[in-house]
């Protein structure tokens, strides 16, 4: 019988070089990829950062490949990433919202592009490191399992993709744990066992936002108001791109107690502050809704809920308010609820679905 074809995304990093081994071990036919996505950039940035497709990543690819004896090949992915992750990132900050570049680089970029040309190239299946398990239900739908590890589990990340991309996709690394994964990696004799996982956004290497999102439109910024929630002016801010519904640190206000920005408003140039309590709210409400387990929902659901991705998770209850709308009602308060992060939601072990956060009220 004819081996399954499956490329693999590979980063550079242990786990998805792993999950290239894994795969050959199980029979597959495994070709490598690594993903050309970043614009212009100087390898020693990437290297100091640890950038996830970065040219050290693809030395380090190519090497891993290249012990693991497989055929390994660089493809370009520029422009789907400049307009799909780098073009939404900026305008979802000039619009006032938090995005999660990740998101929908993994839907757009690393799934929507990459499968759809390794289908061309006569594969059957792509392939990724990713901590996550993929199962098919009794219902006949593909859904996303939280990984073997509750420590590192990546499905918050990949709530968006969908059916089909589900059913040509292979993630061998999410029965495992982080250590068994680095474990591997040693045995076999892999360069990359020790390396530390990249952090922070691929293309922010140093994390201000605000300078990249300056360098790439040429605006200015203008700085603008602090206000309270009655309209009391508090202070100036430096423009609404420097900050997030939830910061604190870095206001630069001397109010006598700590405040916490509530609410970024583009169209009056004003961020709002407040206190902790304020802060809280048990609504969630969500638009680009992507259901996975199930095609859709009826009626009121409980089910566990994400409203970023260090987030602990909190028991709510999900019902649509529109076709394309849902509202999350937490049974208990919770913090800086931000617009443009996703809520993801969870039945058990599965993802049930999730969608992009427009704000907390009912």
């Amino acid at each position: 019988m004819e081996k399954k074809k499956v490329v693999v995304g590979m980063s550079g990093g242990v786990d998805s070089s792993v999950a290239a081994w894994l795969l050959k071990e199980q029979g597959y036919d495994v070709i490598g990829v690594t993903m050309q996505i970043w614009q212009e950039e100087e390898e020693t940035i990437q290297e100091e950062n640890g950038g996830c497709c970065g040219l050290s990543a693809v030395e380090d690819a190519r090497r891993v490949a290249a012990s693991l004896k497989i055929p390994y090949y660089v493809m370009n992915f520029r422009k789907e990433f400049k307009e799909n992750v780098i073009d939404y990132f900026v305008r979802e900050y000039l619009n006032g919202r938090t995005p999660n570049p990740c998101i929908a680089c993994n839907r757009y970029v690393k799934w929507e592009s990459l499968l759809m040309r390794s289908l061309e190239i006569g594969a059957d299946y792509i392939a990724t490191g990713h901590y996550s398990r993929i199962v098919r239900l009794p219902n006949g739908r593909y859904s996303l399992k939280t990984s073997a590890t509750g420590a590192k589990d990546q499905t918050y990340a990949l709530y968006n993709l969908t059916q089909e991309q589900l059913k040509k996709t292979l993630m061998p690394v999410g029965e495992y744990t982080k250590e068994e994964i680095r474990k591997m990696a040693e045995n076999i004799g892999l360069r990359v066992a020790d390396k530390p996982d990249s952090q922070d956004i691929c293309f922010v290497p140093d994390g201000d936002y605000a300078s990249f999102i300056k360098e790439r439109t040429g605006e200015k910024v203008e700085a603008g108001n602090f206000v309270m929630s009655d309209g009391t002016v508090v202070g100036r801010h430096k423009g609404i791109i420097h900050y997030t519904v939830g910061q604190r640190k870095g206001l630069g206000l001397s109010l006598g107690h700590p405040v916490f920005v509530l609410e970024i408003r583009p169209e009056t140039n004003e961020v709002v502050v407040g206190s902790n309590e304020e802060s809280m709210s048990k609504y969630v409400r969500a638009d680009h809704v992507n259901f996975m387990s199930v095609a859709d929902i009826e009626n009121p659901m409980r089910v566990w809920a994400k409203i970023r991705y260090n987030h602990k998770g909190a028991w709510c209850t999900v019902e649509k308010t529109k076709e394309d709308e849902i509202l999350c009602t937490f049974e208990e308060p919770q913090r800086a609820i931000t617009p443009g992060q996703a809520v993801v939601l969870y039945d058990g072990e599965y993802v049930l679905g999730g969608g992009t956060i427009i704000g907390d009220e009912r």
